[in-house]
């Protein structure tokens, strides 16, 4: 089912959520990761690729991330000529649903930027899917630039297994990154632009929500937009 069709499925119930909206997604508190990259000099660059879902929701986490100065929507693990959303809503391109985060890791690490992707950005422990999204283009996913960013991953994923903080094993891939393709303008800053689309509201805001709460002080109030012309 498309987040589309399932909008409109949801408009007539809409307002019976709202006010559970706020408990709609789980959270899990995580220990911060054991491993992780050295403190980088200030003013440094460094970029994580995630996928957990629908973007939209990904992207809004990160977007109120401090330290994080752009977070784009978009494609990975498929070619260019496939990283469309018409044809990776098929399933079939090798491509997920990923986000594009750049930040300043002399503020906040590419460990603490996994820690806030497995608490409240998505469930790691859904195979191919996120809530009412299904199919492996909604997989969870960690496309990796280097071999530093795998240790930290793989090193934070063995770490929570064994700590056994979620009910089921975590099924998060990691995969080298050869290319992120971004999504097209109007998938952009899609969540703070929409905030009371049925599904903004039911799935989306909560996890921005959870974030102010577990992470007070890593989270900031204003997102950091794509295109900040159009929020106005």
């Amino acid at each position: 089912m498309t987040r589309n069709l399932l909008s409109l499925l949801l408009v007539p119930l809409a307002a019976l959520f709202m006010g559970a909206a706020a408990n709609a997604e789980s959270v899990v508190v995580l220990p911060p990761p054991a491993v992780d990259r050295p403190v980088a000099p200030a003013g440094a660059s460094e970029t994580a690729v995630l996928a957990g879902g629908c973007f939209w929701g990904v992207q809004a986490v990160f977007q109120h991330v401090k330290g994080v100065s752009r977070a784009v929507s978009g494609y990975a693990g498929g070619t260019k000529d496939s990283a469309t959303y018409p044809l990776v809503s098929s399933g079939r391109t090798g491509h997920a649903e990923v986000v594009e985060v750049t930040f300043d890791p002399s503020v906040v690490s590419y460990g603490t930027i996994l820690q806030i992707y497995f608490s409240v950005a998505h469930d790691p422990t859904q195979l191919d899917r996120q809530g009412p999204d299904v199919g492996p283009q909604y997989r969870s996913a960690i496309f990796v630039a280097d071999a530093a960013q795998r240790r930290v991953a793989e090193a934070y994923i063995s770490q929570l297994d064994k700590a056994a903080v979620f009910p089921k094993r975590i099924v998060t891939r990691i995969d080298d990154l050869s290319a992120f393709y971004p999504a097209e303008a109007y998938h952009q800053d899609y969540a703070t632009l929409h905030p009371s689309q049925p599904y903004i509201y039911i799935h989306d805001r909560p996890k921005v929500e959870n974030l102010k709460r577990l992470f007070a002080a890593q989270s900031r109030a204003t997102p950091v937009l794509v295109n900040p012309s159009a929020a106005k």
